[in-house]
């Protein structure tokens, strides 16, 4: 069982940076691999930024070079730290976990509202 809490959203202008926060609880988080969601009103849900177990990210084309997608396994914790901010990332991210064990178990936290004003 994993538990995820997303924090750190709110409102940046354009050009800005915010920094968000994924707590986890439940001892299999070190092995899941651990992904940001947005999903911005009237769109689907997309993937921004994945990373596995030992670290290796990947990023969505539209993010690239502007967020970093950290993780801190002894925490238990991920962060999205996001710079240049533009109006188009203003979307509720969301926390998503997930690892293997006979079957696939998915985890997402409630997610957190960000807002970039143009």
């Amino acid at each position: 069982q994993v538990q995820l809490v997303e924090s750190g959203g709110g409102l940046v202008q354009a050009g800005g940076s915010l920094r968000l926060s994924c707590a986890a609880s439940g001892s299999r988080f070190s092995n899941s691999v651990v992904a940001w969601y947005r999903q911005a009103p009237g769109k689907q849900r997309e993937l921004v930024a994945t990373s596995t177990s030992d670290g290796t990210t990947n990023y969505a084309d539209s993010v690239k070079g502007r967020f970093t997608f950290s993780r801190d396994n002894a925490k238990n914790m991920v962060y999205l730290q996001m710079n240049s901010l533009k109006p188009e990332d203003t979307a509720v991210y969301y926390c998503n976990a997930y690892y293997w064990a006979g079957r696939k178990y998915d985890y997402w936290g409630q997610g957190t509202q960000v807002t970039v004003s143009s």
